[in-house]
């Protein structure tokens, strides 16, 4: 896929196809709609008829329901969002796909004109400003309003559907951590932030959308991850925020000690339970020293003895 020159700093880490951004996008919207999620209802890579036609994310709403996250403020009914990963195009013809599926999602409603194409809005969003794409709005004559950080309302001449371009980089701060970190090399700052919000989940789906983010941050550009962390060590900050994932682990890794034979004991089934431990935080990414530190204090184990599970 073509990529287009933009202010994002993409660095040494590659083209990126490998990460799972669209996925870790679908748990970043979940957790940034997290107030308004009975009022909801998400739907992943929507099918338009054929395999290659499908919406990144379709999000309904219900009627009455006020979004509290800005970019959401203009949702109606039927909700289409289109992302691009780090280092890919939006540009014009991203805008014109994008209206196309409003135009097939409108036409697959049970009767005809049972979906209204004034209860469709199309959403784009990309970490970097997509210069050349605003550049041919503004050559079209169509009208681009700033509603907020962040956030472009486009109107009149070339827009078919109620449309907004959404620059991540540009979104606040403190209330966007969620999205912010989805970028090649995110900013040490909305890594701490996100990382304050994963402390603070206690619901096992919100748990899960926010590891799925995390993955995508270690994996994105693991030297870069390195540098950042410096003399910080991060194991044992991710194994107190996924404590809940590690004691299941240990459960799970026991009840499989156990059942493949009681003359195992317990130790057994306590060692199944620090291999999966050590699986977790290796899938996320730390390195030798983080895990061995990590389940030194999970399992209050001695050097020596944890280095027998690495």
């Amino acid at each position: 896929m073509e990529k287009e020159k933009n202010t994002e700093n993409t660095g040494e880490a590659g083209t990126g196809q490998d990460i799972q951004w669209h996925p870790a996008f679908v748990s970043a919207m979940n957790l940034e709609f997290a107030e308004n999620r009975k009022d909801l209802v998400f739907e992943r890579e929507h099918n338009l008829n054929t395999k290659p036609l499908e919406i990144d994310l379709l999000i309904k709403k219900e009627a009455d329901a006020c979004i509290r996250n800005e970019i959401g403020h203009f949702f109606r009914k039927y909700n289409i969002l289109e992302y691009k990963a780090p280092g890919d195009r939006l540009d014009v013809d991203s805008y014109y796909k994008a209206t196309a599926y409003g135009c097939l999602y409108k036409t697959h409603g049970e009767t005809v004109d049972g979906r209204k194409a004034g209860e469709i809005t199309v959403s784009l969003l990309r970490y970097a400003r997509p210069e050349g794409l605003l550049r041919y709005f503004a050559q079209e004559g169509t009208t681009v309003e700033e509603t907020g950080n962040g956030i472009y309302r486009l109107s009149g001449k070339r827009i078919l559907f109620p449309t907004q371009v959404v620059v991540i980089r540009e979104l606040p701060e403190e209330t966007h951590a969620s999205l912010r970190v989805l970028a090649r090399k995110p900013r040490r700052e909305d890594v701490g932030r996100f990382l304050g919000i994963m402390r603070k989940l206690t619901g096992k789906a919100e748990r899960e959308y926010a590891q799925s983010v995390l993955e995508v941050v270690l994996s994105a550009d693991r030297k870069w991850a390195e540098k950042q962390r410096g003399g910080e060590d991060m194991g044992p900050v991710l194994a107190e925020i996924m404590e809940p994932e590690l004691r299941e682990a240990e459960k799970k890794g026991m009840a499989k000690g156990i059942e493949e034979g009681m003359a195992k004991g317990i130790e057994e089934g306590m060692a199944q339970g620090i291999r999966g431990t050590v699986n977790i935080l290796r899938g996320f990414g730390l390195g030798h020293a983080e895990i061995r530190e990590a389940v030194m204090r999970q399992y209050g184990l001695s050097g020596e003895e944890t280095e027998k599970f690495l």
